[in-house]
């Protein structure tokens, strides 16, 4: 049994009283346990970076009408079929989006292409029929990863961000989803640390939603650096 970091405490105790719970320390894993309505929970705790991101960062703000939608499942759909196993296409288009169609259209052969080349290199950046898109390749993902997140934003939303916080969400819950744990009676939920502020939940709960990757975990939250908790799933 291992002692908890300042920073795991901080996390479960915020949990805790989000929940109206009480909770004890664990094992490793899991890290602690809470009761929660007369159950004892399991509770595992890790730790999300947000590596390459500026602090002051502008909350992502994302499009869901009609047109991104419908673009959205076009390019998913056709690349689910094409993009091998073990690799994950990040996109981000802003908005409004120009000629969709044949966005779509165009966006399809410059990711073959990408693929073709036969391994990941760096961010590629490029108008297309008046559109800004950004398209990053991960290669050695969990194969139960997707073939593809997509996002349509803002203007004033950084496309860096939302791919840096794709990456590593998705690095997180691969690693927690293949980790072989103790089998355990009872629910087991996780909790993702997140040193920053909240303004991104929205973006998170996209991000997860779109990930389609299934764990034991019947709930996940992530706690921000102001004390809140947000849920992911659950």
């Amino acid at each position: 049994m291992r002692d908890l970091k300042k920073q795991e405490r901080t996390a479960i105790e915020a949990v805790a009283r989000r929940f109206s719970a009480t909770w004890e320390k664990g094992s490793d894993p899991p890290y602690a346990y809470i009761m929660v309505a007369g159950k004892r929970v399991a509770v595992d705790i890790t730790t999300l970076h947000r590596r390459g991101t500026k602090g002051n960062a502008a909350k992502p703000r994302l499009r869901f009408d009609k047109v991104a939608t419908r673009l959205m499942e076009r390019l998913q759909a056709t690349l689910g079929e094409t993009v091998p196993d073990g690799m994950t296409v990040l996109l981000t288009i802003t908005a409004p989006i120009h000629l969709p169609s044949k966005t779509a259209a165009s966006l399809e052969d410059k990711i073959q292409t990408l693929l073709g080349r036969g391994s990941p290199g760096r961010d590629e950046k490029d108008t297309i029929h008046g559109n800004r898109v950004q398209i990053r390749l991960l290669r050695d993902e969990s194969e139960r990863a997707p073939k593809m997140i997509g996002f349509v934003h803002n203007s004033d939303s950084d496309p860096l961000l939302l791919l840096n916080m794709t990456c590593e969400l998705l690095e997180l819950i691969s690693a927690e989803a293949g980790r072989q744990t103790p089998r355990l009676r009872g629910d087991r939920w996780l909790v993702v640390i997140n040193a920053g502020g909240n303004s991104c939940l929205d973006a998170y709960r996209y991000i997860y939603s779109q990930m389609r990757m299934a764990t034991d975990f019947k709930k996940i939250l992530m706690v921000f650096g102001d004390g809140r908790v947000g849920m992911l799933t659950g």
